[in-house]
């Protein structure tokens, strides 16, 4: 059924975390095939309801969708697949900036956005209107619809403060981030139930006042003037 995770599919990622082998999933490639076209369906409704509250440029469930098999070419891990499923959606246009990711697996579904390998450019003129605007930086944070839904920021920092920047700024903190993203953990009872679609959709939009603010900020100057 559209809109709704099997207990199947999460049974076929437990049963493969534990038989992770090409001889198992070779021999239970139908399992496969029926978690596959469950989660398929499964992201192409929560894409459908995602495009009442934003413009998505990803088509459809099939181009969001990341393949199941690990690439282990420099893995120290060398099991062949993913336990779980994973994919993305893209913002259109250049002028709206953000992405969105989520996985599901047993223990490992969540559901994340923002900013996770901005260029130099615009981590500079995120840092820059950090040092600039850090009330309105705390305040945007301390949002219920964000706190609520994701905790604090998170992503990666640099060790030390950055350069041009004192390691006495007040924002020192926020401004060692690299990475500018927020994520949300859903338990396998969550995942499961009827009401999984509307959560993550609903998750997912909670981002946008994130991503407004951050997308005037990156395509525009100063003045208000578009850079892009």
């Amino acid at each position: 059924m559209a809109g709704i995770i099997n207990n199947s599919t999460i049974d076929f990622l437990t049963k493969l975390s534990k038989n992770n082998n090409r001889e198992w999933f070779n021999k239970n490639k139908n399992l496969y095939v029926a978690a596959h076209e469950n989660v398929l369906a499964f992201v192409d409704a929560l894409l459908s309801e995602m495009r009442r509250h934003d413009n998505i440029e990803t088509r459809n469930a099939k181009d969001s969708l990341f393949r199941i098999y690990r690439d282990i070419r420099f893995s120290k891990d060398k099991s062949p697949y993913k336990t779980y499923w994973a994919g993305h959606f893209k913002r259109a246009t250049k002028k709206l900036r953000g992405g969105y990711y989520f996985q599901i697996g047993p223990g490992e579904t969540m559901a994340a956005g923002g900013f996770f390998s901005p260029d130099t450019k615009d981590l500079l003129r995120i840092r820059k209107d950090i040092d600039m605007n850090f009330k309105h930086w705390k305040k945007m944070l301390a949002d219920k619809k964000i706190a609520n839904s994701f905790g604090e920021l998170k992503g990666e920092m640099v060790a030390t403060s950055p350069k041009g920047f004192s390691r006495d700024n007040p924002a020192i903190e926020l401004l060692k981030h690299k990475q500018f993203y927020f994520s949300r953990s859903f338990t396998d009872k969550e995942v499961l139930s009827n009401g999984f679609l509307k959560q993550m959709n609903q998750t997912f939009r909670n981002l946008r006042p994130y991503f407004d603010y951050m997308s005037e900020l990156l395509t525009t100057d100063a003045n208000g003037v578009s850079l892009i």
